[in-house]
C-alpha cells in the first residue's frame, strides 16, 4: 500500500476516534458548568455548531490544499486539533468548552484533504475501493471512539478529550513521517484566480456534468439522516428496545457497514462499473427502509441490518464517479465541497424527520421510512442526465 495512502486513511480512522472519544462524556462535562435542565439545550447548540462549522471550513481546507497542497493542511489541521482537545481537556468555564467545538469542528475537516489525498494517488478505476476503504475507516473510528470514550469518561469527564489530544497527537507525528505530498501547491500562475469550485467549473464547462451528481451526492446523504435520526426511538417505540439493545443494533450495523466498505464495495464497482454499484447501493437502502416500516419483531430487522449496510457500496460508487469530473488542480476543493454537503445534511436532515416521525407516528410510525425510501426515486431523473459511463473495469485486487 502507497504510504500517502495508509497515512490518510490512518488519520480518517484517528480523527473519527478523536469525535468519538468526547460524545458520551459531553453531557456530564457539561453538567459541571449548567444546571440539569440547561444541559439538553447546550448539548445540542455544541453539537449543531460543530457541523456548522464542518459545513462552512470543510470547502476551505479543501481549497487551500489545491492551492498549498494537501501535507501542509493536513498537518495544521492535526495540530490545531490537538491542541484544542488539550484546552478542552481543562475547559474552566462554559465559553471555552463553546470556543473548543468551534475550533475542532474548523480544525476536524480533516476528511476533505483526506479523499483529495486518495483522489491524488490513486487510478480513477480503483477510487471506489479506496473511497470504501475510507468510509470504513471512519466507521471503525466512530464505532471505537465512544467505546473507548465511555470507559475512559466512567471515573473522570475530562479524560476522554486528553485521549483524543493525544491521538490527534499521534496522528499529526505519524502524518509527518508518513504523509508524502500527493498535490504540489500551484503558482499564482497556474492556480485559478478563485478557489471557488463552482465558478472553476463554469469556467471549464464542466458545471453541467458535475451539477447532477452533487444534486445526488446531497439527497442521498439527507436520506442517510433517516437512520441516524430515528433508529434508536423507532426501535423503542416499535419493537420496545431497551438501550442494551439499541445499542447492540448499532453496533451491529457498524460492524456490517465497515465490512461491506472494506471487502466488497472495490470488488462490486470493478466488476459492474461505478453506475450500476451506485444503483444497486441505492436500490439496497430503499428495500431495506421498506422493509424497516413494516417489520413487526425485533428479530426482523437483523437481516434489514444487512441490506441497509449493503446499501453503503452506492456512496463510494458516487465519490468516484464525481472525482473524474474535476481536474487535479481541484479535488480538494471538491472533496471539500462533498464533505460540506454531508455536514449540511447532518444539520437539516435529523431535524426534519424527526419532526415528520412526530407528526405521523401516531397514524403510522412506518411513514418515515417510506419517505425515505421514495426520495430514492428523485434521484433518478439526475442521474438519467449523465453520458453514459464505462460498464466495468478490469479487476483490481483486494486490499
Amino acid at each position: 500500500m502507497n504510504r500517502s495512502l495508509a497515512a490518510a486513511l490512518s488519520v480518517v480512522i484517528l480523527d473519527a476516534m478523536g469525535i468519538g472519544l468526547v460524545m458520551p462524556v459531553l453531557p456530564a462535562l457539561l453538567r459541571e458548568h449548567v444546571q440539569p435542565a440547561e444541559m439538553p439545550g447546550h448539548y445540542g447548540v455544541l453539537l449543531s455548531l460543530y457541523a456548522l462549522m464542518q459545513v462552512c471550513f470543510a470547502p476551505l481546507l479543501g481549497r487551500l490544499s489545491d492551492r498549498h497542497g494537501r501535507r501542509a493542511v493536513l498537518l495544521i489541521s492535526l495540530a490545531g486539533s490537538a491542541i484544542d482537545y488539550a484546552i478542552m481537556a481543562a475547559a474552566p468555564t462554559l465559553w471555552v468548552l463553546y470556543i473548543g467545538r468551534l475550533v475542532s469542528g474548523i480544525t476536524g475537516a480533516t476528511g476533505a484533504v483526506a479523499a483529495a489525498v486518495i483522489a491524488d494517488t490513486t487510478r480513477e478505476e480503483e477510487r471506489a475501493r479506496w473511497f470504501g476503504l475510507m468510509s470504513a475507516g471512519f466507521g471503525v473510528g466512530i464505532i471505537a471512539g465512544p467505546a473507548i470514550g465511555g470507559m475512559l469518561g466512567e471515573r473522570i469527564a475530562h479524560a476522554p478529550f486528553i485521549a483524543a489530544a493525544l491521538l490527534n497527537g499521534a496522528a499529526f507525528l505519524f502524518a509527518c513521517f508518513a504523509l508524502a505530498e500527493s498535490k504540489r501547491g500551484g503558482s499564482a500562475a497556474e492556480m485559478p484566480a478563485s478557489l471557488g469550485l463552482l465558478a472553476g467549473l463554469r469556467q471549464s464547462g464542466a458545471l453541467h456534468s458535475v451539477a447532477p451528481l452533487l444534486y445526488v451526492f446531497f439527497l442521498i446523504q439527507l436520506i442517510g439522516q433517516v437512520p441516524g435520526a430515528l433508529w434508536v426511538i423507532y426501535g423503542e417505540d416499535r419493537f420496545q428496545w431497551d438501550t442494551a439493545m439499541a445499542g447492540l443494533s448499532l453496533a451491529a450495523f457498524g460492524a456490517m457497514h465497515v465490512l461491506v466498505q472494506a471487502l466488497v464495495t472495490g470488488r462490486l464497482a470493478s466488476w459492474l462499473g461505478e453506475r450500476p454499484t451506485l444503483f444497486l447501493g441505492m436500490a439496497a437502502d430503499a428495500a431495506g427502509f421498506v422493509l424497516l416500516a413494516f417489520a413487526t419483531q425485533g428479530w426482523m430487522v437483523w437481516p434489514i441490518i444487512a441490506l441497509l449496510a449493503s446499501g453503503g457500496v452506492g456512496m463510494p460508487a458516487l465519490q468516484a464517479m464525481l472525482s473524474r469530473t474535476v481536474g487535479d488542480d481541484r479535488q480538494g476543493a471538491l472533496q471539500g465541497l462533498l464533505a460540506s454537503l454531508t455536514n449540511l445534511t447532518s444539520v437539516i436532515g435529523p431535524l426534519g424527520f424527526t419532526m415528520l416521525y412526530a407528526a405521523t407516528s401516531g397514524l403510522w410510525s412506518g411513514c418515515v421510512w417510506v419517505v425515505g425510501a421514495l426520495l430514492y426515486l428523485a434521484c433518478l431523473p439526475a442521474l438519467r442526465r449523465l453520458a453514459p459511463a464505462k460498464v466495468r473495469y478490469a479487476a483490481v485486487p483486494g486490499p
